[in-house]
């Protein structure tokens, strides 16, 4: 078959079974199939697959189709300008995440310049595919890190990411629950955990229902378990006037306001995402 006949009869299996934007969906895996760049697809709708090629498209229509994420299929999700490695065994990285890293790069270099260090460390709990940590070494030279996961897996693929983007060499991974086993002192600690509510699950696309790692989404019944033990037992590890950052989720800020300790944190502020959601967390220790 043709390209413009595969994808017509791909982009209607898809919408069939529920997937948003199925031609988009449909153009992107054909051209991940055929290892060529979308434009290709334009420019030769004439083209008629290889047996070979069709089988492989086939096979990843049929995944996508049974809803499994795309970025699960091509084993690839850009973020913050880089290109990563992913497999259910780790989170899809979020554009929302950006925002964290964003605001721990400046801190970092606000630190830097502050008080002329020559070294900065910091550490990230729930390392997943390593995409914060790695884009903050990345665009912070002299920093390094420690991440910190409970999936051996998760660490595998964030120890991949770290090497392909040159900064395996000031990133030391760890498996580990939050802080257990952690004895070094940092400047920052930053987080991505899971702060969905359990029961929120039978709501969830099936995306991430059935496919994403629970461990990594879910965190009781206000979705807050997680978040409450790296609030209490972070400034056991960080540095005099140390920063912690973390990702939250929606109308989770009003609960957090009042755990917040002021005789341990100095002050606090949440960082909004684009559609007006509070959705970091900053605090810094006294």
């Amino acid at each position: 078959m043709t390209i413009l006949d595969l994808l017509n009869k791909s982009a209607n299996r898809l919408s069939d079974a529920g997937v948003a934007d199925p031609r988009r969906e449909a153009s992107s895996l054909l051209a991940f199939a055929l290892d060529k760049p979308s434009a290709f697809l334009i420019a030769h709708p004439e083209y008629e697959l290889t047996d070979e090629e069709a089988s492989r498209f086939d096979g990843f229509i049929a995944r996508r189709a049974n809803r499994e994420p795309f970025q699960y299929i091509t084993e690839r999700q850009e973020f913050y300008g880089l290109d990563f490695e992913v497999s259910p065994d780790v989170l899809i990285p979020r554009p929302e995440t950006e925002i964290l890293v964003e605001e721990a790069i400046r801190e970092l270099n606000k630190l830097k310049e502050l008080n002329r260090l020559s070294e900065l460390a910091f550490c990230e709990i729930g390392v997943g595919s390593g995409c914060i940590s790695v884009s903050i070494l990345h665009n912070v030279p002299n920093a390094t890190a420690i991440g910190i996961d409970i999936s051996e897996k998760a660490l595998a693929v964030a120890g991949r990411n770290a090497a392909n983007h040159g900064v395996a060499d000031r990133l030391s991974l760890q498996i580990g629950n939050v802080f257990a086993g952690v004895t070094n002192k940092f400047d920052m600690i930053v987080s991505n955990p899971p702060y969905i509510p359990d029961a929120d699950l039978t709501d969830m696309q099936k995306e991430v229902r059935d496919f994403e790692p629970h461990n990594a989404l879910f965190a009781g019944a206000d979705g807050l378990d997680i978040i409450r033990r790296i609030i209490d037992e972070a400034p056991e590890h960080l540095n005099k006037g140390g920063l912690l950052l973390i990702e939250i989720g929606f109308g989770q800020a009003e609960i957090l306001r009042g755990h917040i300790d002021q005789t341990i944190w100095s002050k606090h502020e949440f960082i909004p995402d684009l559609q007006g959601i509070d959705r970091v967390l900053k605090v810094r220790l006294r």
